[in-house]
């Protein structure tokens, strides 16, 4: 028998839970590539303005008041399709949001995070750094956020008896 068989079971067809490290290799690649994209052309942007990354802000609110409200339904067992309850097409759609929200969380984190490494590494020579680095900074707290909101919203959507991993898996 071999020592390194697998300890998940088979792919049979299921969503499962979004892993942060899924996430976190998305954020990494894409802010190594917006690094040098930004390195290569930052004299010919324009201004970044302060609030560019406000709407990331509002999503997430968006998304914690929706888990309020599924995680209530989900506790009171009020899914189904009776008026009052939470439609299973509506759960679902619900989930694919979270799933979609994460993934746009974990690209703007990495936008963020590569403009604010170059910020930093260029704000002593450059007043033009300086001045842009409350945007990215505002961007990149906006974007964690979102992905936080978005995987409790994910988790929000399970069911008391859901036998799917831990998200940290």
């Amino acid at each position: 028998m071999n020592r390194r068989t697998p300890q998940h079971k088979p792919d049979d067809g299921r969503m499962g839970p979004t892993r942060i490290r899924d996430l976190s290799a998305i954020a990494a690649v894409v802010a190594v590539v917006v690094f040098l994209l930004v390195r290569v052309s930052y004299g010919s942007m324009p201004p970044l303005p302060l609030l560019a990354g406000i709407v990331l802000y509002i999503l997430a609110a968006l998304e914690v008041v929706i888990a309020f409200v599924v995680r209530s339904r989900v506790d009171d067992r009020e899914i189904g399709a009776h008026r009052g309850q939470l439609h299973p097409i509506t759960a679902a759609r619900v989930l694919a949001l979270a799933k979609a929200s994460a993934i746009l969380g974990a690209l703007a984190t990495g936008v963020w995070a590569g403009t604010l490494v170059y910020l930093l590494t260029r704000q002593g020579e450059l007043a033009a750094a300086r001045e842009d680095l409350p945007s990215a900074i505002v961007g990149l707290i906006g974007a964690i956020l979102l992905a936080a909101a978005a995987l409790w919203l994910e988790y929000c959507c399970r069911t008391p008896d859901d036998p799917s991993e831990d998200l940290t898996a």
